[in-house]
């Protein structure tokens, strides 16, 4: 299968990847506006296009991997990139609205956003929603994609719309913010009350809190550098900003994870790993 590729950010690399790596069968073009990015691509067998357009042309799949909604349209939709016989898989994290919005406008739009960050990205244990009404496109982009889950393929779910796949995102991401918020917030209590951070985190390794401190205290210990770490402030600071537009109701918890998030950016630290939130507590 021809196959373009448009978006080679962190996240975008790596997903990129596992298909070169995983499916020896497909033709793989990839496109980024940073064009040093596809190197690791071109040197894994993919072929760089000098634009969109030019790596489109001829694909049987599009799939994009872009920062946040307005890119998608942007890069895709403001151009009327993909003809309507061709299948579109977007990764990127946007909002129901937004997918719905792109399934109106691409008849062959499949939302397939993943959730987890790069270390299961690279490992093949990434979740995967793959929502779309046309049941055997996603049976195409699900088939396609099944490398980035290949370790824990139940964690493959198809969806019978754009806008489920993305609420699933958003939901992933929520627990994300608002743990991390916890996480943060557990640091400060326990260090008020004269332990150390190593203490706290020993106590909150059997608690609710167990995924998000085993994923981030590394960091926090000084394991690992927030610098360039592996899931942006910036990333998920937009993702809570799309769950709160997207919600009818207050989200109060994603609302302090924000702020928390808001602060870290404009300390200077929006391009460093989300763990700047519980490394960077003072700003």
């Amino acid at each position: 299968m021809k196959i373009a590729f448009l978006g080679l950010g962190r996240m975008g690399t790596e997903l990129a990847l596992k298909l070169v790596n995983d499916h020896e069968d497909h033709e793989l073009t990839v496109w980024n506006r940073t064009a040093s990015k596809t190197e690791p691509l071109v040197a894994a067998g993919a072929r760089a296009a000098a634009t969109p357009k030019e790596a489109v042309e001829g694909a049987e799949l599009v799939i994009t991997s872009l920062f946040g909604p307005e890119q998608v349209r942007e890069v895709v939709i403001e151009p009327g990139l993909i003809a309507p016989d061709v299948t579109w898989a977007d990764s990127t994290t946007i909002s129901p609205a937004d997918a719905a919005e792109f399934a109106a406008a691409v008849p062959g739009f499949v939302h397939t956003p993943v959730v987890g960050t790069l270390p299961p990205a690279r490992a093949g244990k990434l979740g995967v929603y793959v929502g779309g009404a046309d049941a055997y496109r996603r049976h195409v982009v699900a088939q396609t994609v099944a490398p980035w889950s290949a370790a824990n393929p139940e964690r493959l779910r198809e969806v019978d719309t754009a806008a489920k796949a993305a609420v699933g995102k958003l939901l992933a991401n929520l627990a994300l913010a608002v743990s991390l918020e916890g996480f943060r917030e557990a640091l400060d209590l326990g260090l008020s009350q004269g332990l150390s951070e190593s203490e706290v985190v020993s106590m909150l390794s059997s608690t609710g809190l167990e995924f998000i401190v085993n994923m981030k205290a590394p960091f926090l210990l000084g394991e690992r550098d927030v610098d360039p770490g592996d899931f942006s402030v910036d990333a998920i600071a937009k993702d809570a900003r799309l769950m709160l537009d997207a919600a009818d109701t207050d989200l109060p918890a994603v609302a302090a994870a924000l702020r928390s998030l808001e602060a870290q950016q404009a300390a200077g630290n929006g391009d460093k790993d989300l763990s700047s939130v519980v490394v960077h507590r003072d700003v």
